[in-house]
């Protein structure tokens, strides 16, 4: 049924049931079958003794006979002073009335009833406020706001999918189940009844699922969790109810629950242990997936990226019976994704994406679609036809260090600081052990930084050694020595603070957690409660003695004041090169790694004018102090930026 028919025919009901309640108020003759007599024929039959009672109301007498009981109304013409004295004489029954008009009596009335008008709109008005328009209209608080995904609503496939084969290879299977069910019954196998997607934000989780309503040519229902739960107690354990009784009349379908943690979080969770409406909506949606009664033919796909706090019962067999991880793809996914993107865009012919997959390790898939969008719209302010490599590069530095700022406006003083600053971070980065290839330095200004060193990761790291680690420390270490060398310790600034902080986490974690440590063994030191695949500590506890807390001190302090020595010897060493470096950054403001390496050897850069140089224009790649960096290990790499002060 409409629901504009809907609402009008309960603003009709209302209406009717006002003008029946106003018409029961109005007042009516007391009797319809008095006939009107002359007022002479009436003082007549008062003489007569032939009246028993009368009614008189301003000018108008309403009477009655006494043989037959019969009625009848009569007007005075004047004031007959002598006409209530005839009355009594003869007995007559006299009431009169006061004479009152129709408009004064509805006044009267509307008065009693508008207060209860005024309540009556009122509940209806936050009724339709709270449902939000829903399905139901006023009363419809219990039915599910799932959406059943048509054609209509822009299909999406497999082949719009790239980058999480392993994910993809498990839906794929699902979908030919319920296009071809026999094939797995035959061998006793029985069609998954659930399918969690979990991984970070971003990764396509939602995007597989819209897959799967495209090639699956079944019904496919879609609900984000917080839809479940309203003010109303027992709302949401009846839209559980209600969704899956229309997923049973268009059986076989799939049900799509996006952000179920909303829903399904760990029960007794809440404050003073009571059952709350959301454990209520949680313990039907337990029923419903596994109970006394069968849902056959019903498949319910979920996504989170918070699987760490979703009830156990939710994620056993029979429930969830697969936990599909979509990881933020690798070098060959990232490719794939960009070729996915890049489908509809306008390339150059120097555009290559396997180029561009290398330097963007620790993109996900949504990153990486705002790559190429950026990118396009670049050139589109650029005025070109073909969206080049120079856009691309671009696009990466805005994503990953946020807009240049050339408009800030840098005192000589600090940007030689700057130069230096980041000279002494490349110049180590060139000398280490271990380390990834050096790409670019600059000192433009961007986002929170006045300048930054960008290293190249050769692939994508999922461990990272000791040496490596150690190497890391020396090269944030190398802007604060770089400062001290040049500028003297009296001079040297707040720029390092994001350095040292970096550092320092990652020594903590070495010694902590990573058992880097002679003095304190093997041991991991307190409890990490991280969020699985979002990266935020919820809490840590220590569970460490006073005199262990010490000692985990004094070993994060030794390996930072090695890494500093180490840094100091280094940039003492190499000291002519060191400054090449800073006067070509004085000089270029952004320096690519081969044109570092061509400095310290004493050959200048060759720039290249053109719109398409990325050297003029730079490159972008993964900061060593950005996320996107992050090494698949928990750890946290140490910015190489000076922070505004």
């Amino acid at each position: 049924m409409n629901p504009n028919f809907r609402n009008f025919a309960l603003w009709a009901i209302i209406a009717l049931l006002l003008i029946a309640l106003f018409s029961m108020f109005q007042t009516a003759p007391t009797q319809t079958s008095s006939r009107e007599i002359p007022y002479s024929q009436f003082l007549h039959d008062v003489d007569s003794g032939r009246v028993r009672d009368v009614v008189v109301t301003g000018n108008r007498v309403l009477g009655t006979y006494a043989e037959n009981g019969s009625g009848f109304q009569t007007y005075s013409p004047v004031i007959d002073d002598t006409l209530m004295d005839r009355l009594q004489s003869k007995n007559v029954t006299i009431v009169a009335r006061p004479e009152t008009d129709g408009s004064s009596g509805f006044l009267s009335y509307l008065g009693t009833l508008l207060p209860m008008l005024l309540i009556l709109g009122v509940w209806l008005f936050f009724m339709r406020q709270m449902q939000g328009g829903g399905r139901g209209g006023a009363m419809g608080f219990g039915k599910s706001k799932a959406k059943l995904l048509t054609e209509a609503h822009g299909r999406v496939t497999f082949d719009d999918v790239a980058g999480v084969d392993e994910a993809k290879q498990d839906l794929e299977e699902i979908v030919e189940f319920l296009r071809d069910p026999q094939k797995f019954q035959r061998l006793g196998g029985r069609i998954p009844r659930g399918v969690l997607l979990v991984g970070p934000p971003g990764t396509g989780k939602t995007l597989l699922a819209r897959s799967v309503a495209g090639e699956a040519n079944v019904p496919f229902f879609t609900i984000s969790g917080s839809d479940f739960v309203e003010m109303f107690v027992g709302v949401g354990a009846s839209r559980v109810r209600d969704m899956f009784e229309q997923a049973k009349k268009n059986a076989p379908c799939i049900i799509f629950i996006d952000e179920i943690d909303a829903v399904g979080r760990h029960r007794g969770a809440g404050l003073g242990g009571g059952n709350d409406e959301r454990e209520q909506t949680l313990n039907q949606l337990l029923v419903e997936m596994d109970g006394f009664e069968a849902n056959e033919g019903v498949i319910l796909i979920a996504a989170t990226n918070r699987p760490d706090v979703l009830d156990p019962a939710l994620l056993r067999p029979g429930r969830f019976d697969r936990q599909v991880v979509v990881p933020n793809p690798d070098i060959v996914g990232r490719e794939r994704i960009l070729k996915v993107h890049a489908r509809n865009v306008p390339l150059a012919p120097n555009v290559d994406l396997k180029v561009l997959a290398r330097g963007t390790p620790g993109f996900s898939g949504a990153d990486l679609m705002n790559l190429v969008n950026e990118a396009a719209l670049m050139a589109a302010r650029r005025n070109k036809r073909l969206v080049t490599m120079s856009e691309f590069e671009d696009a990466k530095d805005k994503i990953m260090m946020g807009a240049e700022r050339r408009s800030s406006a840098m005192t000589e003083a600090e940007k030689k600081l700057t130069a230096y600053h980041e000279a002494g971070h490349a110049m180590t980065a060139l000398r280490v052990p271990v380390a990834d290839p050096l790409h670019k330095a600059t000192i433009i200004p961007r986002g929170r930084a006045l300048g930054m060193v960008m290293q190249l990761p050769e692939g994508d790291r999922y461990s990272m050694s000791y040496k490596w680690m150690v190497s890391r420390l020396v090269i944030m270490m190398g802007g604060r020595v770089a400062e001290e060398l040049t500028f003297g310790k009296e001079n040297i600034t707040s720029g390092a603070s994001s350095d040292i902080e970096q550092a320092t986490k990652l020594a903590r974690a070495m010694v902590t957690q990573w058992g880097f440590s002679d003095v304190l063994g093997q041991v991991a030191y307190g409890e990490n409660q991280q969020e699985v695949f979002l990266g935020h500590s919820v809490s840590q506890s220590k569970n460490v003695s006073e005199s262990t807390a010490q000692k985990i001190d004094t070993e994060v302090r030794r390996l930072i004041d090695e890494a500093y020595t180490e840094a100091r010897r280094i940039l003492t060493d190499h000291h002519d090169e060191f400054v090449a470096i800073a006067e070509g950054l004085l000089e270029y403001e952004t320096l690519s790694g081969e044109e570092i390496k061509g400095l310290i050897k004493g050959q200048k850069p060759s720039r290249d004018t053109g719109d398409d140089s990325p050297t003029a224009r730079g490159s972008a790649v993964p900061s060593a102090g950005s996320k996107k960096d992050e090494p698949k290990g928990g750890e946290t790499e140490g910015g190489l930026e000076p922070q505004p002060h």
